[in-house]
């Protein structure tokens, strides 16, 4: 495998919130809001926090396309229109702290999921990575 097939990692980080499906919770509007106000916000400064978020800044401000995965860690899993949109918050976010707009085409959005074993224990891995060329 060649060095361009291999994606070079530019970070990696998570996000302490707990990623629940949009699509059918049964909140009042201002819990809704409360929820994506704080997803928004901590994915944002956990971006900006992030030692290398500055090679990523510039990265993408260079044009380089890149891959933002975002995992749900959770005991039970969702199936994949819940997944993408449990992470929505998280998702602008990160577009914010980037200063992009999350339907930029120099960014491919990934969802991921993995399960944790023990109950009550729910977070947000994000891996952002260069994307592998050609």
């Amino acid at each position: 495998m060649s060095e361009k097939q291999v994606a070079r990692a530019f970070a990696e980080f998570e996000v302490p919130v707990i990623l629940v499906s949009l699509l059918n919770a049964r909140e009042h509007w201002a819990t809704k809001a409360r929820r994506a106000r704080k997803q928004r916000e901590a994915a944002r400064m956990c971006a900006l926090s992030c030692t290398l978020f500055a090679e990523i800044a510039a990265a993408i401000a260079d044009g380089a396309p890149l891959v933002v995965t975002i995992t749900r860690i959770a005991p039970r899993q969702l199936d994949d229109d819940n997944l993408a949109g449990s992470a929505k918050h998280v998702r602008d976010g990160i577009a914010d702290a980037l200063g992009i707009d999350d339907r930029d085409a120099r960014v491919q959005w990934r969802y991921a999921q993995a399960k944790e074993r023990h109950p009550g224990c729910y977070t947000c891995r994000v891996r952002i990575e260069e994307a592998p060329a050609g």
